[in-house]
């Protein structure tokens, strides 16, 4: 009896099935010459996904679109957004392709994605390609924050697709698969709003409860509780961005995730010395997504999720404003919680007292006025918890200055043993530095794959210092000033 070969994905689609008028049925664009670059193999694991099989030819195929999977109802999403604070009413999936859904081994359901796979309808005068580079980065910033602790989509697989893809100079194309816990945006919110109204809004609000905020259901006023709900997670999201010193870059509403989760990696970086003003972004002219508006952004962004839950919340328009309004504000004392908590321990401080916000303040100003490396610093001050002064101390230009807020940040300390042990495990020694990643993406592209390799293996254990890898802790070397990101459009 001949056994039926297992599918590549048990795949469900729920969001074809309950979503209507937010997709497009589309295919990808046939690659010619497909070949897996990297598979997440951890990953595949955490799927329930056999990653041999996904390293075939026929796997091959599917990953990058060219077949689809058993069971897959590929579409391109639709989403708006407000791009720099403009709103454009139909954005959507212009280089992407929802798969479907698979449930994990833990029972969550997560989106399958593909990401360079081709010109669709809401293409907008694109070419719906994606040069490799951008999706190794992709790949490599996910892997990275999903080590940092701090939720992300993550990248199943890059593949190189053979095709060579036009920007400034001719680069070779890629092939992003992309796993999140779903798609759905602040955007996607406000595409229904414009095209679909009140019914469209509560059909996916209702499945954003069922999929992402289950307890929003039983509140007295469900759809006031999901706003709510994502005011939380995205106050958390946001406050860890800010304490690892990532820069999103593009903190435009069709980037912002109603699950918590980051999304969207594209012309993202972390900060080398502290500076507010930091950005990097090569688009973002007028600084509005710099590395300190990031908090007040996102405040901005669910404000605008609001004005489309505001006829779900109360039949009165007065009556909706307001208790939408009073969540809202809700967000800066959200985020302030979650900042201090995390300043704290990155200080090694044990609960609260009254000096620690002016302690932390103060801090923050000398490692601006001294331009100070803002990743090296808080690792180094473990050192300082122990006795060793001079790691942390030789940061400085003027030592002096820092000498005074240490003598005051010591005698803060209850346990300095116990508070050292307590930095080193949310102070990481290594995060992908810009220059860093800048040349595990040139060897990548060009076909050397083990520089990358060895950057993946680097960033996968952040937070224990590794013998022989000084080199990714090392701070961006003199005239990285300028340094810009793109985002591989």
């Amino acid at each position: 009896m001949t056994v039926a070969a297992r599918p590549l994905f048990a795949f469900d689609n729920s969001y074809v099935r309950e979503l209507p008028g937010l997709y497009v049925d589309w295919q990808a664009r046939h690659a010619p010459a497909p070949r897996l670059v990297l598979l997440n193999d951890a990953l595949a694991e955490e799927l329930g996904v056999d990653a041999e099989a996904l390293s075939t030819p026929e796997g091959i195929e599917a990953l990058v679109g060219n077949t689809a999977p058993e069971g897959a109802a590929s579409v391109a999403q639709a989403y708006a957004g407000h791009q720099f604070g403009g709103f454009v009413p139909r954005l959507g999936d212009g280089r992407a392709l929802l798969l479907g859904e698979v449930l994990d081994v833990h029972g969550q359901r997560r989106d399958l994605h593909l990401k360079g796979s081709g010109r669709t309808p809401f293409a907008r005068g694109g070419d719906g390609l994606a040069p490799l580079g951008p999706m190794l980065r992709e790949y490599a910033m996910g892997e990275a924050m999903h080590a940092l602790g701090i939720p992300t989509t993550r990248a199943l697989a890059v593949v190189a697709t053979g095709d060579d893809v036009a920007r400034e100079t001719m680069l070779p194309g890629g092939v992003l698969v992309r796993v999140a816990s779903s798609h759905l945006r602040v955007g996607t919110f406000q595409y229904a709003a414009v095209h679909g109204g009140p019914d469209l809004v509560r059909g996916l609000a209702d499945y954003a409860i069922a999929r992402h905020h289950v307890a929003a259901r039983e509140a007295p006023n469900p759809y006031l509780a999901l706003f709510e709900s994502v005011v939380e997670v995205q106050a958390s999201l946001i406050a860890r961005w800010m304490l690892v010193g990532f820069i999103h870059g593009v903190m435009n509403t069709d980037n912002m995730t109603i699950s918590g989760e980051t999304i969207d990696y594209g012309p993202c970086a972390f900060m080398d010395a502290y500076d507010p003003a930091t950005v990097f972004s090569s688009i973002d002219e007028g600084g509005r997504y710099a590395y300190g508006n990031q908090p007040g952004i996102a405040q901005w962004n669910l404000a605008r999720l609001a004005e489309t839950l505001l006829p779900l919340i109360d039949d009165s328009s007065e009556v909706a404003i307001e208790a939408a309004t009073e969540v809202l504000r809700s967000f800066a004392d959200r985020y302030q919680r979650h900042w201090t908590e995390g300043m704290r321990a990155k200080l090694g401080l044990v609960g609260e007292q009254p000096g620690d916000g002016e302690l932390i303040t103060d801090l923050l100003a000398q490692l601006h006025a001294q331009h100070v490396d803002y990743t090296s610093f808080f690792r180094a001050l473990s050192a300082s918890a122990r006795g060793d002064t001079e790691p942390a101390r030789s940061l400085f230009l003027d030592r002096p200055v820092f000498d005074v807020w240490a003598q005051r940040w010591q005698e803060r300390l209850v346990e300095p043993e116990a508070a050292s042990a307590t930095m080193d495990r949310v102070n990481p020694v290594y995060v992908p530095r810009n220059h860093l990643m800048e040349a595990a993406l040139a060897a990548g592209t060009a076909g050397d794959r083990e520089p990358f390799t060895t950057f993946l293996d680097v960033l996968a254990r952040p937070f224990g210092e590794r013998p022989g890898l000084e080199e990714y802790a090392a701070p961006a070397p003199a005239g990285s000033e300028g340094y810009r990101t793109f985002c591989g459009t």
